[in-house]
């Protein structure tokens, strides 16, 4: 027997149980491993409270996680136990162990610290898509970045800045404006005080953005718009602050012949070769120093309802990792 996180029922973090479950031998194509770290990340709080639905109850949650294989299955072939490995957007990391299908597994680099690995894999290949395939960030141009003080916008920052891409970071606090400043941002936006779009358009004197990059959803929406050139482009990753609903098209008409795309990490990494392409691109950037991955706090899994009340509460910065 081992340990899990699982909810029997969608609500608030009270309905995170810590509880035995069992793991058996893995299966023709399995993996069993064994979790040294887990990430956090908000498409857990969308699961926990059924803004995404789950397919069936009781279902351990979390999509990322690093560790060490203990045992293969028939026909795997290109991982050993003791091989040290990681994985993003597979439901059930919320665990000490698991059995996961090989094929969604990455073996990872001498360079790449485990923990570092659990913090990474979901937040450092969204950077990646939203980078290069969202919208191609270009040398030269000017990128809004909201949440620029959480896990993926310290690591958006940082690649965009290395890409040669000027950055305006939107955050909450002049403490969260210092870490953005640190992490790649050549501006900082505090949302609570300024006018984002106005602020905006004073940087860049009159012009606008290139892109908005927006993990916040429904708050930040209009600021975002506001911000773009014309033909900009706003891409919608996330809805911390509730999903965006009944959006009129019209206004991207409106507001300059905007682009818009409301993306998700699965459709990027939906086959084996997309995968490795993805990951191995993050090993190259984090492993070359030009990116820096910042765990920014840290909690026991059995202390998950925590770390989900400090993740809505925005009380965090940079990466979230539990400690199984």
């Amino acid at each position: 027997m081992t340990k899990a996180i699982r909810i029997h029922a969608t609500g608030g973090p009270e309905v995170l149980i810590w509880e035995e479950v069992s793991v058996g031998d893995p299966g023709p194509g399995q993996v069993r491993i064994e979790h040294s770290a887990i990430g956090l990340n908000f498409i857990d709080v969308y699961q926990r409270t059924g803004l995404y639905p789950l397919t069936s109850l009781p279902q351990a949650l979390g999509m990322e996680a690093a560790g060490v294989v203990e045992a293969v299955g028939e026909g795997v072939q290109d991982l050993l136990p003791g091989d040290r490995v990681a994985y993003a957007m597979n439901l059930g990391a919320y665990s000490q162990k698991r059995l996961i299908d090989a094929g969604a597994l990455v073996k990872l680099p001498d360079e790449i610290d485990i923990r570092t690995a659990a913090a990474m894999m979901l937040q450092g290949m969204t950077a990646r898509y939203l980078l290069k395939e969202s919208y191609r960030v270009q040398a030269g141009d000017t990128i809004l970045v909201m949440a620029a003080a959480g896990g993926v916008g310290l690591i958006l920052s940082q690649w965009a800045r290395h890409l040669g891409a000027s950055v305006i970071g939107c955050v909450g606090s002049p403490e969260k404006a210092a870490l953005a400043r640190d992490n790649g941002c050549n501006y900082t936006i505090n949302y609570r005080e300024e006018d984002v779009a106005a602020r905006v358009r004073e940087i860049t004197a009159g012009k606008g953005v290139a892109v908005s990059y927006d993990s916040i959803g429904k708050s930040t929406l209009e600021a975002s718009l506001n911000s773009l050139r014309p033909t900009g482009t706003l891409v919608s990753f996330g809805n911390a602050s509730g999903a965006i609903t009944d959006f009129n098209l019209g206004l991207l008409a409106q507001k300059g012949s905007l682009y818009i795309q409301r993306p998700t990490l699965g459709t990027y990494v939906r086959t084996r070769q997309l995968l490795e392409t993805s990951a191995m691109d993050l090993f190259d950037i984090v492993g070359s120093g030009k990116v820096n991955i910042r765990i920014g706090q840290s909690y026991p899994l059995a202390e998950v309802a925590r770390a989900h009340q400090d993740l809505e509460g925005r009380k965090t910065t940079g990466s979230t990792i539990l400690l199984p």
